[in-house]
Protein backbone atom coordinates (compact mmCIF):
# COMPACT_ATOMS: atom_id res chain seq x y z
CA UNK A 1 0.00 0.00 0.00
CA UNK A 2 1.03 3.16 -0.78
CA UNK A 3 1.07 5.93 1.72
CA UNK A 4 0.52 9.65 0.67
CA UNK A 5 2.14 11.90 3.58
CA UNK A 6 0.79 15.41 4.75
CA UNK A 7 2.78 18.17 4.28
CA UNK A 8 3.40 18.21 8.33
CA UNK A 9 4.63 14.27 7.80
CA UNK A 10 7.06 15.83 5.12
CA UNK A 11 8.22 18.53 7.05
CA UNK A 12 8.87 15.86 10.02
CA UNK A 13 10.78 13.60 7.78
CA UNK A 14 12.78 16.43 7.03
CA UNK A 15 13.90 16.55 10.25
CA UNK A 16 14.95 12.87 9.95
CA UNK A 17 16.90 13.60 6.13
CA UNK A 18 18.73 16.18 8.02
CA UNK A 19 20.21 13.60 10.42
CA UNK A 20 21.35 11.16 7.49
CA UNK A 21 22.68 13.90 5.85
CA UNK A 22 25.07 14.99 9.21
CA UNK A 23 26.16 11.46 9.29
CA UNK A 24 27.07 11.06 5.72
CA UNK A 25 29.45 14.01 6.20
CA UNK A 26 30.38 12.78 9.60
CA UNK A 27 31.64 9.36 7.56
CA UNK A 28 32.99 11.52 4.51
CA UNK A 29 35.34 13.55 7.03
CA UNK A 30 36.02 10.40 8.91
CA UNK A 31 37.54 8.63 5.92
CA UNK A 32 41.14 8.60 5.39
CA UNK A 33 43.76 5.70 4.45
CA UNK A 34 44.10 3.52 7.19
CA UNK A 35 40.77 3.66 8.64
CA UNK A 36 38.52 0.80 9.05
CA UNK A 37 35.07 0.57 7.66
CA UNK A 38 33.92 -0.16 11.40
CA UNK A 39 35.90 3.05 12.72
CA UNK A 40 33.27 5.04 9.97
CA UNK A 41 30.09 2.84 11.17
CA UNK A 42 31.00 4.35 14.84
CA UNK A 43 31.34 7.77 13.17
CA UNK A 44 27.98 7.68 11.87
CA UNK A 45 26.78 5.94 15.29
CA UNK A 46 27.43 9.40 16.78
CA UNK A 47 25.77 11.17 15.20
CA UNK A 48 22.65 9.56 15.16
CA UNK A 49 22.73 9.04 18.67
CA UNK A 50 23.52 12.97 19.58
CA UNK A 51 20.34 13.39 17.43
CA UNK A 52 18.48 11.16 19.39
CA UNK A 53 17.66 8.74 16.31
CA UNK A 54 17.50 5.14 15.72
CA UNK A 55 18.89 3.35 12.69
CA UNK A 56 16.44 1.49 10.03
CA UNK A 57 19.61 -0.65 8.85
CA UNK A 58 20.56 -2.40 12.40
CA UNK A 59 18.82 -5.71 12.92
CA UNK A 60 17.22 -4.98 9.36
CA UNK A 61 16.68 -8.84 7.57
CA UNK A 62 15.27 -8.63 4.70
CA UNK A 63 14.14 -12.31 3.01
CA UNK A 64 17.36 -12.52 0.77
CA UNK A 65 19.71 -11.78 3.73
CA UNK A 66 20.80 -15.04 6.14
CA UNK A 67 21.36 -12.66 9.33
CA UNK A 68 19.88 -8.95 10.32
CA UNK A 69 22.37 -6.28 9.46
CA UNK A 70 24.68 -5.57 12.00
CA UNK A 71 25.56 -1.73 11.46
CA UNK A 72 23.68 1.86 11.07
CA UNK A 73 25.24 2.31 7.63
CA UNK A 74 26.29 0.32 4.68
CA UNK A 75 30.09 0.55 3.60
CA UNK A 76 30.86 -0.94 -0.52
CA UNK A 77 34.34 -0.55 -1.57
CA UNK A 78 35.73 -0.53 -4.94
CA UNK A 79 33.73 -3.23 -6.79
CA UNK A 80 30.86 -3.42 -3.80
CA UNK A 81 28.22 -2.19 -5.46
CA UNK A 82 25.64 -1.68 -2.27
CA UNK A 83 25.11 -3.27 1.51
CA UNK A 84 28.26 -3.44 1.92
CA UNK A 85 29.25 -4.73 5.85
CA UNK A 86 31.58 -2.48 8.02
CA UNK A 87 34.90 -5.07 8.76
CA UNK A 88 37.88 -4.27 10.17
CA UNK A 89 38.98 -3.90 6.73
CA UNK A 90 40.90 -0.29 6.29
CA UNK A 91 40.85 2.24 3.55
CA UNK A 92 43.47 2.42 0.88
CA UNK A 93 44.57 5.19 -1.55
CA UNK A 94 42.63 5.04 -4.57
CA UNK A 95 39.67 3.83 -2.60
CA UNK A 96 36.57 3.78 -3.85
CA UNK A 97 33.59 3.90 -1.31
CA UNK A 98 29.50 4.26 -1.22
CA UNK A 99 28.68 4.93 2.35
CA UNK A 100 24.35 3.88 2.55
CA UNK A 101 22.74 5.70 5.49
CA UNK A 102 19.41 5.96 7.59
CA UNK A 103 17.60 7.40 10.44
CA UNK A 104 14.35 6.51 12.08
CA UNK A 105 13.52 10.12 14.02
CA UNK A 106 9.93 10.57 15.40
CA UNK A 107 8.28 7.93 13.74
CA UNK A 108 9.54 9.13 10.36
CA UNK A 109 12.58 7.50 8.02
CA UNK A 110 15.24 9.02 6.24
CA UNK A 111 17.51 7.04 3.52
CA UNK A 112 20.59 8.80 1.30
CA UNK A 113 23.56 7.70 0.01
CA UNK A 114 27.26 9.19 -1.18
CA UNK A 115 30.18 7.91 -3.20
CA UNK A 116 33.52 9.54 -2.61
CA UNK A 117 37.41 8.76 -3.12
CA UNK A 118 39.79 7.93 -0.36
CA UNK A 119 43.34 9.88 -1.07
CA UNK A 120 44.11 10.11 -4.80
CA UNK A 121 41.81 9.84 -6.96
CA UNK A 122 41.77 7.91 -10.04
CA UNK A 123 39.68 9.70 -12.90
CA UNK A 124 37.73 6.68 -13.91
CA UNK A 125 36.23 6.77 -10.37
CA UNK A 126 35.61 10.63 -10.42
CA UNK A 127 34.10 10.32 -13.95
CA UNK A 128 31.79 7.03 -13.12
CA UNK A 129 30.66 9.53 -9.41
CA UNK A 130 29.32 12.43 -11.79
CA UNK A 131 27.96 10.29 -13.94
CA UNK A 132 26.06 8.82 -11.06
CA UNK A 133 24.82 12.04 -9.32
CA UNK A 134 23.44 13.12 -12.76
CA UNK A 135 21.35 9.77 -13.06
CA UNK A 136 20.37 11.04 -9.57
CA UNK A 137 19.96 14.32 -10.65
CA UNK A 138 17.69 13.85 -13.88
CA UNK A 139 15.72 11.31 -11.67
CA UNK A 140 15.00 13.98 -9.01
CA UNK A 141 13.79 16.19 -12.33
CA UNK A 142 11.46 14.20 -13.17
CA UNK A 143 9.68 13.55 -9.87
CA UNK A 144 7.16 16.22 -10.67
CA UNK A 145 3.30 15.68 -10.23
CA UNK A 146 1.53 14.71 -12.85
CA UNK A 147 4.47 12.29 -14.05
CA UNK A 148 4.99 8.90 -13.25
CA UNK A 149 7.30 6.03 -11.82
CA UNK A 150 8.17 5.04 -15.23
CA UNK A 151 9.71 8.64 -15.97
CA UNK A 152 11.94 8.84 -13.38
CA UNK A 153 12.91 5.23 -13.76
CA UNK A 154 13.35 6.37 -17.67
CA UNK A 155 15.77 9.18 -16.59
CA UNK A 156 18.21 7.54 -14.91
CA UNK A 157 18.40 4.69 -17.19
CA UNK A 158 19.41 7.60 -20.16
CA UNK A 159 22.57 8.91 -18.29
CA UNK A 160 23.51 5.50 -17.00
CA UNK A 161 23.49 4.25 -20.70
CA UNK A 162 24.76 7.54 -22.13
CA UNK A 163 27.74 6.89 -19.85
CA UNK A 164 28.35 3.58 -20.83
CA UNK A 165 27.43 2.30 -17.08
CA UNK A 166 25.36 -0.74 -16.21
CA UNK A 167 22.79 -0.80 -13.10
CA UNK A 168 22.28 -3.78 -10.82
CA UNK A 169 19.06 -5.76 -11.93
CA UNK A 170 16.30 -5.87 -9.86
CA UNK A 171 17.26 -3.07 -7.29
CA UNK A 172 16.42 0.37 -7.17
CA UNK A 173 14.72 3.01 -5.13
CA UNK A 174 11.44 2.76 -3.09
CA UNK A 175 8.76 4.48 -1.12
CA UNK A 176 9.62 5.68 2.17
CA UNK A 177 7.95 7.28 5.49
CA UNK A 178 7.33 5.40 8.47
CA UNK A 179 9.21 2.39 7.58
CA UNK A 180 12.37 2.73 5.37
CA UNK A 181 10.72 0.69 2.75
CA UNK A 182 7.66 0.80 1.14
CA UNK A 183 5.31 0.57 -1.93
CA UNK A 184 5.89 1.88 -4.82
CA UNK A 185 9.05 0.28 -6.01
CA UNK A 186 11.55 2.73 -8.00
CA UNK A 187 13.59 0.53 -10.60
CA UNK A 188 16.35 2.58 -12.33
CA UNK A 189 15.12 1.42 -15.77
CA UNK A 190 12.03 2.16 -16.98
CA UNK A 191 9.47 3.62 -19.88
CA UNK A 192 8.24 6.89 -19.33
CA UNK A 193 4.34 7.30 -18.87
CA UNK A 194 4.19 3.74 -16.81
CA UNK A 195 3.71 3.12 -13.57
CA UNK A 196 2.52 4.75 -10.10
CA UNK A 197 1.37 8.16 -10.62
CA UNK A 198 3.26 10.75 -8.61
CA UNK A 199 1.25 13.19 -6.61
CA UNK A 200 1.85 15.61 -3.66
CA UNK A 201 2.99 14.23 -0.91
CA UNK A 202 4.45 10.84 -2.59
CA UNK A 203 7.67 10.62 -0.94
CA UNK A 204 10.59 8.47 -2.78
CA UNK A 205 14.02 7.11 -2.26
CA UNK A 206 15.46 7.69 -5.48
CA UNK A 207 19.22 6.03 -5.60
CA UNK A 208 20.69 4.98 -9.17
CA UNK A 209 24.03 2.88 -8.49
CA UNK A 210 26.03 2.84 -11.52
CA UNK A 211 28.83 0.22 -12.34
CA UNK A 212 31.83 0.86 -14.84
CA UNK A 213 32.17 -1.95 -16.41
CA UNK A 214 28.74 -1.71 -18.28
CA UNK A 215 27.06 -5.03 -17.10
CA UNK A 216 23.81 -5.61 -15.20
CA UNK A 217 24.88 -8.50 -13.76
CA UNK A 218 26.01 -8.58 -10.40
CA UNK A 219 27.03 -11.35 -7.25
CA UNK A 220 26.20 -11.72 -3.94
CA UNK A 221 29.06 -11.59 -1.09
CA UNK A 222 30.23 -14.11 0.91
CA UNK A 223 28.69 -12.23 4.05
CA UNK A 224 24.92 -12.61 2.24
CA UNK A 225 24.48 -8.94 2.19
CA UNK A 226 27.18 -7.24 -0.20
CA UNK A 227 26.35 -7.13 -3.79
CA UNK A 228 29.70 -6.90 -6.63
CA UNK A 229 30.34 -6.34 -9.84
CA UNK A 230 30.63 -9.62 -11.53
CA UNK A 231 33.35 -8.34 -13.67
CA UNK A 232 35.22 -6.89 -10.96
CA UNK A 233 34.87 -3.10 -12.23
CA UNK A 234 33.89 -0.29 -9.84
CA UNK A 235 30.39 0.60 -8.34
CA UNK A 236 28.86 4.00 -7.27
CA UNK A 237 25.86 4.49 -5.37
CA UNK A 238 24.40 8.16 -4.71
CA UNK A 239 20.95 8.28 -2.83
CA UNK A 240 18.17 11.17 -1.81
CA UNK A 241 14.77 10.80 -0.15
CA UNK A 242 12.61 13.33 -1.99
CA UNK A 243 8.99 14.35 -1.69
CA UNK A 244 7.22 14.82 -4.46
CA UNK A 245 5.06 18.18 -4.09
CA UNK A 246 3.12 20.93 -6.17
CA UNK A 247 6.02 23.27 -5.92
CA UNK A 248 8.16 20.37 -7.43
CA UNK A 249 10.79 17.99 -5.84
CA UNK A 250 11.81 18.64 -2.24
CA UNK A 251 14.68 17.00 -1.50
CA UNK A 252 14.42 15.76 2.17
CA UNK A 253 18.46 14.39 2.70
CA UNK A 254 20.34 17.34 2.57
CA UNK A 255 22.12 18.99 5.41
Amino acid sequence: MVEIKTDAAMDAMREAGRVVAHALAAVQKAAGVGVSLQELDEAAREVLAEAGAGSPFLGYRPSFAPVPFPAVICTSVNDAVSHGIPTSYRLRDGDLVSIDCGAQLDGWAGDAAITFTVGTPRPKDLHLIDATQQALDAGIAAAQVGSRIGDISHAIDTVARKAGCGMPADFGGHGIGRRMHEDPHVPNRGRPGRGFPLRHGLVLAIEPMLMAGGQNTYRTGTDGWTLHTTDGSRAAHIEHTVAITDQGPRILTLP
